[in-house]
């Protein structure tokens, strides 16, 4: 079986390592570099800069450990981003050792079909290449929109990639979005001394996540110093010589002297050739699939951001397992039932499953249970004793609808919620797993046990 796979991203590389796996003849065409969006411009140098921030952090807060500096502490630019371009190249050779190790062919270029059995690759220095298979596989992701409003120049109305590219920290940015990206970059930055400001056409931050969750987010937010206003829109922009001025819909005026916009993806269906294989792109691009990634042409699969739905490099990373397994002629289906989301902000935050405004919407009987990280002990020892755990359970308390957690290393420890969910465990089995003390997991444990009103370490209601 020979697989062509256009784009090597995190759905890509994966679904051509898994081919490898399985016994087919893969090629992989990448027109930028292998791991895409997400390891080059995405996940892998926020989540660096992230480490950098935090260790910043804690550094000018070494006091309230008992530990004595004195001496100054000042972000350093262009080691931070040395840092985060050496860990990007160590993840890039990585993939391509896997490559070589499971003799996966990569094409670097740009692939577009010429017929349903082949694909063109037009090289940088411009030549040409033809290659042929028997089943394909987009995974070509997505990129920031272009938005008439906020017309990207770089240096003052920067996107997500540039602000992982800066030459200095700004004293002062304005983002536009308090969804994931912008809350985590707000964090970023905020940390290393920039002041923050967030805005929100949504009655609250995050809107996609738990609305306690959310609630406590916003807390901390405040507490950070990062101004947000939500339920207003930013009509227009004004690019001056020391800043961008921002004019909301609230008749409010914001300087800044970045302007981050974080809204809006494009979907990388264009320039394809799609129509050479019978495939139309919906609307803003998309590509339409089945439950077991194929398009409309049986031969032609999509995975990844490409086809929307849940933009999460692991979700891409499943479709693509999914799709070669598909290929090779086995029948699977995706399932997107029980999909483990981390969002990096101070604190993280870890959600599986429904949210609580989805079941008061859907009019499903529900009970829950909360645990909070100021009554564990390892929370305490560490110092971040913000947080909260919550369980959402169905109205015996048998069945666990969503897991939610905003806290220290919550990104973590929400897999063994995960875990459960997908094992069809139920919630008085999670409460009844002994869990290890001190760790800051004991406290998913206790809102298990809080559901039926017996956490331990909750004073009586």
């Amino acid at each position: 079986m020979k697989i062509v796979i256009i784009g090597a991203g995190p759905g890509g590389y994966v679904a051509a390592l898994k081919g490898a796996q399985m016994g087919a003849d893969v090629t992989v065409i990448e027109g930028k570099e292998v791991g895409g969006t997400c390891l080059n411009e995405g996940c892998i140098p926020t989540k660096t800069l992230i480490a950098s921030a935090e260790a910043y952090a804690t550094a000018l807060h070494c006091d309230s450990y008992g530990i004595d500096f004195s001496g100054t502490l000042t972000p350093n630019v262009q080691k931070l981003m040395a840092r985060k371009n050496g860990v990007i190249s160590t993840q890039v050779k990585g993939i391509r050792a896997l490559f070589k190790s499971w003799g996966v062919k990569l094409k670097e270029g740009r692939g577009s079909f010429i017929s349903d059995k082949e694909v063109k690759i037009v090289k940088s220095d411009g030549q040409e290449e033809i290659v042929s298979g028997d089943k394909f596989i987009i995974a070509t992701g997505s990129r920031p929109a272009s938005i008439a409003t906020f017309p990207f120049d770089g240096k003052r109305i920067i996107s997500s990639t540039d602000a992982l590219n800066m030459e200095g920290i700004p004293a002062s940015m304005i983002i536009i979005g308090a969804g994931v990206m912008g809350c985590e970059f707000g964090c970023i930055y905020q940390s290393f001394g920039t002041d923050v400001t967030l805005v929100e056409l949504m009655p609250r931050a995050l809107t996609t996540e738990d609305p306690e969750i959310s609630q406590i987010l916003e807390r901390e937010l405040k507490k950070k110093k990062i101004k947000l206003f939500t339920n207003v829109k930013v009509d227009r922009v004004s690019v001056e010589e020391d800043g961008v001025r921002a004019f909301l819909s609230n008749g409010k005026e914001l300087k800044a002297e970045k302007l981050l916009v974080t809204i809006g993806r494009a979907f990388n269906s264009d320039g394809l050739g799609l129509d050479k294989v019978g495939v139309t792109p919906g609307k803003g691009g998309v590509i339409q699939v089945n439950a077991m990634m194929q398009t409309s042409n049986p031969d032609v699969y999509a995975i990844g951001d490409v086809i929307g739905g849940m933009l999460l490099a692991h979700v891409a990373s499943t479709e693509g397992v999914t799709a070669i397994k598909n290929t090779m002629g086995h029948k699977e289906e995706m399932d997107y039932s029980c999909v483990p989301a981390g969002i990096f902000t101070s604190p993280e935050i870890g959600s599986v499953g429904q949210r609580e405004h989805q079941l008061q919407e859907q009019g499903v009987k529900y009970r829950k249970g909360q645990f909070h990280y100021r009554a564990l002990g390892k929370a305490h020892a560490m110092g971040e004793i913000t947080g909260m755990f919550k369980i959402l359970a169905d109205e015996t308390g048998e069945k666990i609808l969503g897991v939610h957690i905003v806290g220290h290393n919550a990104s973590d420890i929400i897999h063994e919620a995960a875990v459960a969910m997908k094992a069809g465990l139920s919630v008085k089995a999670l409460a009844e797993t002994i869990h290890a003390h001190p760790t800051l997991a004991e406290g998913l444990m206790e809102a298990a046990e809080d559901v039926f009103g017996e956490a331990i370490h909750t004073p009586k209601k």
